[in-house]
């Protein structure tokens, strides 16, 4: 590892940078974040970053703008500092479900944190599976987009469930990719739930295009927000003959009541990655949520990254 490297937390991902560093042999960077009383933000390392390469963990988590603020006052800091090279590690990205205009009169969100992020002296980005692919497009630094998909391959293919019995289902037609990918882990076919978004976080799921009758379903999504689109797709497989049910998801965002429902949908298990931390009241409601962490996955990209080899490699050891 390279000396002139150092790691700082932010507010909302410490347990997850603490445990990059453990994997990095390395201390984590002592830094302060204070939330004043009129909400404005003051973020100080405590560490010099002079000529240092730094690595700021983040994710941009509910509450979404606040987490984001954190880390354009920390870039603006270590710029200020005299930092050799400045980058963010955001696991979730916030806004990027904002990424094109859906509606006359909406803004593309995810395309201006792009742009706060350059501006406030980013060099480089790292995320795991952005909502769209194409966001990686509004960056001119250079992004690594990481995907957790490889590892939870590897989680359900330890199940030993029977190929034959075994098929991967997208939720809706645009996560056919990401679908694929698992699938192809697995050695399974793919289904995928044809549904219907009336408004934001409702929808109406309608059919199934491909056989899940007597089959064991593995639903793979990037987000699970309210949950209402999963177990709404749940249920259709259920009516469509689905035997087990599981789901592996990248971020858990989980607002409003998302846990109550999953505890109550047809679900059997739930997988997801500590991109964004499950709290203790959250796990507390819960019998069927699984966390993988992607702290090891981050340590090898940074070493990647400091040493000059390929990012690509990291998912030699994961997948």
């Amino acid at each position: 590892m390279v000396k002139e490297t150092i790691v700082f937390a932010l507010t909302s991902s410490t347990d997850l940078a603490s445990a990059v560093c453990r994997n990095l042999n390395i201390p984590l960077g002592k830094i302060k974040v204070e939330h004043f009383a009129d909400g404005e933000i003051l973020v100080e390392p405590q560490d010099s970053v002079r000529g240092r390469s730094v690595f700021i963990i983040q994710s941009t988590c509910n509450p979404v703008t606040e987490h984001l603020m954190e880390i354009l006052v920390c870039l603006d800091a270590c710029k200020r500092a005299s930092a050799a090279e400045l980058n963010v590690i955001m696991p979730y990205y916030g806004y990027a479900r904002q990424d094109r205009k859906a509606k006359p009169r909406q803004p593309i969100t995810s395309k201006l944190v792009a742009n706060l992020l350059q501006v406030a002296g980013a060099n480089r980005v790292i995320t795991f599976d952005l909502h769209a692919a194409q966001i990686q497009g509004y960056f001119d630094v250079p992004i690594d987009d990481l995907t957790a998909v490889p590892m939870l391959g590897r989680y359900f293919k330890n199940k030993n469930i029977p190929n034959e019995d075994l098929v991967v289902v997208s939720p809706d037609h645009g996560g056919v990719v990401r679908a694929r990918r698992l699938a192809d882990i697995l050695d399974s076919p793919i289904a995928i739930i044809d549904k219907r978004r009336p408004k934001p976080n409702m929808v109406e799921a309608q059919n199934v295009i491909g056989d899940v009758n007597g089959k064991t379903c593995i639903i793979v999504d990037d987000i699970c927000d309210t949950a209402g689109s999963l177990v709404a797709g749940c249920e259709i497989l259920r009516k469509f003959g689905a035997k087990d049910i599981y789901v592996g998801i990248t971020h858990g965002v989980f607002s409003r009541n998302a846990v109550e429902k999953i505890e109550l949908s047809p679900i059997k298990e739930m997988v997801i990655t500590d991109t964004i931390p499950l709290s203790d009241d959250k796990r507390d409601k819960t019998t069927k949520i699984s966390v993988l962490s992607v702290a090891d996955m981050i340590a090898e990209t940074i070493e990647a990254i400091r040493n000059h080899t390929p990012v690509s490699r990291v998912y030699d050891q994961f997948g």
